[in-house]
């Protein structure tokens, strides 16, 4: 436990470090892009030179950027997003809307790609060499080189066009009423199809890694060890060969956090899943710079702890990190 606080503590201390780069670098960024809110919203209604002046003041563009990027940093230290242009609603709350149909979404494809992934590559791994271990790999690279949203487009035609299966789009149905478990079965209908289309790709990663690994550790002195003692080939395997296979596809799990958070954009946009990736669509068509800025800020934290709680699973996989990380 004294371990684990230790690697926390230094973990949070450098994950500060972290977010404030991603908060200076992306405004800066925004920043040099052409045009802002004011130019959307006058492209979409119109309007004269008085009441473009009059937005500007309103949303504080008048000020200059170093200034608005202070105000902004002041306003983090006090928990305050700020305001929406573009939803002339505090940011916090429309970020908070959308959030957890992205946590549910993320997790359940984390769930099924590494939950299913790992016990596929340990049936792969178990028997090297052997014809499900080469049908296995061979397979897994293939849906590996499948684009995603792709893959999502196939799954709406067959499953939910053709046999109409599930639903095509959306995280339930609209004007329902549902409530209770009738809901809750309502919601798992519609994130089937977005789940899998997410969770396929990074199955076949987590796959190959675990086949990869295992046969990396067949090969190792203890378990030559536990053969000559006579250990059953089952037994090798799940208490030897395939924890021990599993140590690099926690840390993975933590390294592909940003990029499942990347490709959740890409499956809501096709699926319709009202979740942060369509926010940012929706900050960018209007130039909602703050928006834009507070979904970004989001995903870093998201992505931050996710790490911070792979480095504690971790700890407790391979006791040998806390205690390197506890006498540098």
């Amino acid at each position: 436990m004294t371990r684990s606080l230790t690697l926390l503590r230094r973990r949070l201390v450098g994950s500060v470090f972290v977010l404030l780069i991603v908060v200076i670098g992306t405004f800066l960024l925004l920043e040099a892009a052409p045009g802002d809110a004011v130019d959307a919203y006058i492209a979409s209604t119109g309007g004269d030179a008085g009441m473009i002046e009059l937005l500007r003041h309103r949303w504080g563009l008048d000020q200059s950027a170093l200034t608005r990027l202070a105000n902004y940093l002041w306003a983090l230290l006090h928990l305050d997003l700020g305001q929406s242009v573009s939803f002339s609603r505090p940011i916090r709350d429309v970020i908070l809307e959308r959030l957890p149909n992205t946590l549910l979404l993320m997790g359940s494809a984390t769930a099924l790609s590494f939950g299913l992934g790992s016990a596929l590559g340990i049936y792969a791994g178990a028997r090297p060499g052997s014809f499900r271990d080469r049908f296995l790999s061979i397979g897994s690279l293939a849906l590996y080189a499948v684009p995603g949203f792709w893959l999502g487009l196939v799954l709406i035609i067959v499953f939910a066009v053709d046999l109409r299966w599930f639903p095509i789009g959306g995280i339930e149905s609209l004007a329902s009423a549902k409530t209770g478990l009738d809901r809750a079965v309502d919601i798992a209908s519609h994130l089937v199809l977005p789940v899998s289309a997410l969770g396929f790709i990074y199955l076949a990663l987590y796959l190959r890694m675990m086949r990869a690994g295992m046969a990396e550790v067949w090969r190792q002195d203890f378990v030559l060890a536990a053969r000559a003692k006579g250990l059953s080939r089952r037994r090798i395997v799940l208490a030897h060969v395939a924890r021990n296979a599993l140590l690099p596809l926690v840390t993975m799990l933590g390294l592909q956090s940003a990029q499942m958070l990347g490709g959740s954009v890409v499956i809501e946009s096709v699926f319709s899943v009202p979740g942060l990736g369509r926010l940012a669509q929706e900050a960018v068509a209007a130039r909602d710079t703050p928006l834009l800025l507070g979904i970004i800020l989001t995903s870093a934290v998201l992505v931050v702890v996710i790490n911070l709680l792979v480095d504690i699973a971790y700890v407790f996989l391979d006791p040998r990190v806390g205690a390197n990380e506890a006498s540098a």
